[in-house]
């Protein structure tokens, strides 16, 4: 399939993330993916998006977390303001910062912080066709918040990753997962994070040439560590 190029962290959910090295891989995901959220008093997360259990709060791109210890063991994470500088009370900031009194950094409990399911895993050549259809828009794998980005072999089709859909793999020496769908896009692919502006032409293009649909979501078979140079390898069907 190819190499593990990055891997992703994002210990807040809907804000930006960690670029890791290596990381512990368990049941729930990559260890301290999403563990926290933006909560609000209807119980709600923040979210780029409105749903039953999502709430749109503009402006969490523009924040970033971290763990401060790297996260082995996660304690609370490390909140971070648009410049890139931690902030001393997180939910104190987060009042301030999105105007409202009623939301707190909250950790997960019996409601998922995930979308869809614990892994998403993005190829570079899906990302590369990405980038010739919206020449002139800066495009990186940020906008779609995978966990780990694959490297893929020259010549490699983009969407590669529908043909894993079903299929089992093995990252490195123990860790195995199973691709199970891929995930349907939102307006939060468009939306201005940092450095990346706001562009509607990003989904656009998903929605023309692929219904809306990129990357491949995956269960976790066998946990263990995810390394960045490590192989991944398709099992047999």
């Amino acid at each position: 399939m190819g190499v593990v190029e990055r891997l992703w962290r994002y210990p807040v959910k809907s804000t930006g993330g960690e670029r890791l090295r290596s990381v512990e891989v368990d049941g729930r995901g990559l260890v301290g993916d999403r563990l926290y959220a933006v909560r609000d008093a209807d119980g709600k997360f923040g979210s780029g998006k409105n749903t039953r259990r999502f709430r749109r709060m503009d402006g969490l791109l523009h924040l970033g977390s971290r763990y401060p210890d790297g996260g082995r063991e996660p304690g609370l994470p490390e909140l971070t303001d648009p410049h890139g500088r931690p902030v001393a009370d997180p939910t104190a900031y987060l009042r301030a910062y999105l105007g409202r009194d009623d939301v707190e950094l909250a950790r997960e409990g019996e409601v998922s912080h995930f979308d869809q399911l614990p892994l998403s895993v993005l190829t570079t050549a899906t990302l590369d066709w990405i980038r010739r259809e919206v020449p002139g828009v800066p495009v990186d794998e940020r906008r779609f918040r995978p966990n780990i980005l694959v490297r893929t072999p020259p010549g490699t089709p983009p969407f590669v990753e529908d043909t894993w859909i079903g299929r089992r793999a093995r990252l490195g020496d123990t860790l195995r997962v199973e691709f199970v769908r891929s995930s349907e896009r939102c307006a939060m692919t468009n939306q201005a994070q940092r450095d990346l502006p706001h562009s509607p032409l990003i989904l656009r293009a998903i929605a023309t040439a692929h219904d809306n649909r990129l990357d491949a979501l995956a269960t976790v078979l066998t946990p263990g560590t995810a390394r960045t140079g490590e192989t991944v390898l398709l099992e047999r069907a």
